[in-house]
């Protein structure tokens, strides 16, 4: 490929609309434009870049077994009522009618659609297990999409879905995939690690999230380095600090004016923070909206932990059973009237009318001091069981680095990352709603057990370029490179240049290295630029020298340029494609 025959278009600016590198790097190299908020479009170098992960992908699942299909991101919406997910997906779910009224949903995921072709199809024993995948573009509407391809509203995505006969099946399958998905990051070039994770809205039984770490990831994770342990903030479990031995004291009313936080109500007592008692307060609403839309208040609920410790709010919704878009923190002015709560002074004593929480440590903590329902008052010594009980007691407590690992006991280590893939067990949770059986050996019917696996596709081309790129551009491992080697010609109307380039350009293209050459008519310093911020991995100079046969011969992950014949060009550029790829 001539590189003046392509449509390309570099940025020297950055872009307003981008934070993260991989944003700014993507844009400025003209491998992808915007079409608008969340959705992009990709030119020739980003596309090329796509396909190859996808080719990764593809080879991996075949591999493994899986049977590559494609259905349409368009699910009619019957099939989510009868799977329950319609009502509860959220707001990220993208709905639409046709001229008819006939409702539809771009599809995020297609679990009810391949299980009900599933259902359809399949009724014996004799034809499991399956594993059907897709890579297709998916759908959810943010609200705020941002950092280009990690949160936006249009995305690629590998789907893939395992149907068994029983659970010993399913463990099997989804080791396959587990190790399918280990083969693929390793050979994107991923520093990666899988941890548990909340299921979120697949739900099911437990799912591990594909990490690939990164300082601009949107996951937090916990991992501890004497044990292997490995989880999400969302997920990971809280241990409990030990519990107080201490006589109960008789509760006391204190004033406290002006200390809404527990910062302030613990420097004006003069208490250390872990004697005090943290209260939050939500609205919970309708699971269901109205004609219009509307979702409507359902209950109110009290939340009480340790004061120097953080609410997890996944743990909450599950406690709760609610989805994200169905809780928010309370109008306390409104919730006041309602339940005997008062803006940064609520305590568990005097409250009435909502559901009460309390984080798993909290009974075992002794004279704590909480809100007394009053303006400018606390009360002291307050005690579970003596003075107050919650209608759920569970873990909701925030991990963080230092913390003990729930395994082993050590301190925890934290990371940031970009979630690349995810991979589920669903048990049956599918297969009951949609009714997806089969017969066995002696015409009995069963549900078949499912797993789930996700890959972000264009999420991971993103991840890739956080993780490799410097101060010029992206730097792109071999196996995802738009092309392996660039050949930048100094003076396009030069012909012993032009008949170097183009005998190295064949050659390499015959050893089958994908090569791009540059013989545009620029100036050497866009032509280098370029070549720099394109984040080919070979670029080999065709300059003064070329009536010698010499050449400069470049890495673009760091090394020195080396003055080579050009055959040592063309034989080092084959070994480090061949090697790489």
């Amino acid at each position: 490929m001539k590189l003046s025959k392509v449509h390309v278009h570099t940025l020297r600016e950055v872009p307003g609309e981008a934070e993260v590198p991989s944003h700014i790097w993507l844009l400025r190299a003209g491998m992808m434009r915007k079409t608008v908020s969340g959705v992009y479009s990709f030119m020739l170098l980003g596309w090329r870049t796509v396909r190859k992960i996808e080719e990764i992908i593809r080879q991996e699942m075949d591999a493994a077994g899986g049977q590559e299909v494609s259905t349409s991101p368009i699910q009619p919406a019957e099939l989510w009522h009868e799977s329950g997910r319609w009502a509860v997906y959220g707001p990220e779910l993208w709905r639409l009618k046709d001229r008819h009224g006939r409702e539809f949903a771009l599809g995020p995921t297609a679990e009810e659609v391949i299980t009900d072709i599933v259902r359809s199809e399949i009724d014996s024993w004799r034809q499991l297990p399956i594993n059907i995948y897709q890579i297709q573009l998916k759908y959810r509407d943010e609200a705020r999409p941002r950092y280009g391809l990690m949160r936006s509203r249009e995305f690629i995505m590998k789907d893939a879905y395992s149907f068994d006969r029983d659970e010993a099946g399913f463990k099997e399958s989804y080791a396959k995939m587990r190790q399918a998905y280990t083969n693929i990051f390793t050979r994107c070039g991923l520093k990666f690690r899988p941890v548990a994770a909340d299921n979120g809205a697949i739900g099911g039984s437990g799912s591990e999230e594909f990490m690939a770490m990164s300082e601009v990831g949107e996951s937090d994770i916990v991992f501890c380095e004497a044990c292997d342990m490995a989880a999400t903030t969302e997920l990971a479990a809280g241990v409990d600090a030990a519990p107080e031995a201490e006589e109960m004291l008789a509760p006391e009313e204190v004033a406290t004016p002006g200390t809404k936080s527990i910062e302030a109500v613990a420097e004006y007592l003069g208490l250390p923070q872990e004697k005090t008692l943290k209260a939050l307060l939500f609205d919970i609403y309708h699971d269901v909206p109205d004609e219009n839309g509307i979702y409507h208040h359902k209950e109110y609920a009290a939340v009480f932990i340790r004061g120097d410790r953080e609410l997890n709010m996944v743990k909450l919704m599950n406690a709760l059973g609610v989805a994200e878009h169905l809780i928010e923190f309370a109008d306390e002015e409104k919730m006041s009237l309602a339940t005997g709560c008062v803006g940064g002074f609520t305590g568990p004593v005097g409250l009435h009318d909502c559901k009460i929480l309390a984080d798993s440590e909290v009974p075992g903590l002794k004279n704590l001091t909480a809100g007394a329902c009053k303006p400018d008052a606390h009360v002291k010594n307050i005690n579970y069981g003596r003075d107050w009980t919650a209608d759920i007691v569970t873990d909701l407590k925030l991990v963080h680095a230092g913390d003990p690992c729930p395994v082993c006991g050590k301190p925890l280590s934290a990371a940031r990352g970009i979630e690349v893939g995810q991979i589920f067990s669903l048990g049956t949770k599918y297969s009951a709603s949609l009714g997806a059986r089969y017969r066995d050996e002696n015409q009995e019917e069963h549900l078949i057990e499912m797993g789930c696996y996700g890959i972000g596709v264009t999420r991971t081309m993103a991840a890739v370029v956080e993780q490799n790129h410097d101060e010029k551009g992206i730097i792109w491992p071999v196996s995802v490179a738009p092309y392996h080697v660039i050949i930048t010609q100094m003076k396009p109307d030069d012909a012993a240049q032009s008949a170097l380039a183009e005998e190295i350009y064949t050659a390499l293209w015959k050893a089958g290295v994908e090569t791009v050459w540059d013989e545009r008519d620029e100036r050497p310093g866009v032509k280098f630029n370029d070549a720099d911020i394109f984040g080919i991995p070979v670029r080999i100079t065709v300059g003064k020298k070329a009536g010698d046969g010499i050449v400069e011969y470049k890495l673009r992950r760091g090394g020195d340029m080396q003055e080579l014949t050009a055959a040592g060009a063309i034989e080092a550029a084959v070994a480090l494609v061949n090697a790489e790829r």
